[in-house]
């Protein structure tokens, strides 16, 4: 498989910042929740909008959403 981009808790005008240094993410996700670290494989690029979803990154949220979307 390729490796893709998933965006983390982007809400706003953040999230055109992070595609000038990324480029498109494939995947966008509200919070870092169980369901976005089993999307996430080990050769994806991971963003993080806020230091703290990337301090807590190895304990997710324990509510899930259904928020992801191929872009």
């Amino acid at each position: 498989m390729n490796p893709v981009t998933h965006f983390v808790g982007f809400r706003g005008e953040e999230y055109h910042s992070a595609v000038k240094v990324f480029g498109r993410p494939a995947f966008v996700h509200r919070i870092w929740d169980i369901r976005a670290a089993q999307e996430a494989q080990p050769e994806d690029t991971v963003v993080f909008a806020r230091t703290k979803d990337w301090n807590n990154r190895e304990t997710p949220s324990k509510f899930t959403f259904d928020d992801s979307a191929v872009m």
